[in-house]
């Protein structure tokens, strides 16, 4: 689904649960668990645009991350962990192979050196592949 392929905002809620899903697919990473949290968001809800819809999911994930629960916390790890690890070539999502693309530019050294910071990543934060950069 490529972003001028979205479906008008408005159109949203009387979307398909497979519909909205692939949404959130197209503006996050494909995640069951992503889905199961906020699909049914976009079908209570309208937007004024999808800068507000996503500002409403990152409420829902802030709260996840805010709540005192390990299954909260469990869930917010498996949401994250949908991100591609930094370098991936084998990864879902359109928008991930072409930011991994530009990550692999100079051939075997830019890859194993983004390999290195994955799992000096994922050794201190067991469980998450998500790196910000």
């Amino acid at each position: 689904m490529a972003l001028n392929s979205l479906p008008a905002i408005e159109s949203v809620p009387g979307l398909s649960t497979a519909e909205r899903a692939a949404i959130l697919d197209h503006l996050f990473e494909p995640c069951v668990p992503l889905h199961t949290l906020s699909v049914s968001l976009l079908t209570e809800n309208t937007f004024d645009s999808y800068d507000d819809l996503i500002s409403s999911i990152a409420i829902q994930l802030t709260d996840l991350a805010e709540s005192n629960s390990t299954s909260d916390s469990e869930w917010l790890d498996s949401i994250l962990a949908a991100h591609p690890r930094l370098g991936q070539t084998n990864v879902e999502s359109s928008q991930s192979r072409a930011e991994q693309a530009q990550l692999n530019t100079d051939g075997h050294s830019s890859a194993q050196s983004l390999a290195d910071l994955n799992a000096l990543y994922e050794q201190t934060f067991p469980g998450l592949r998500y790196v910000c950069v």
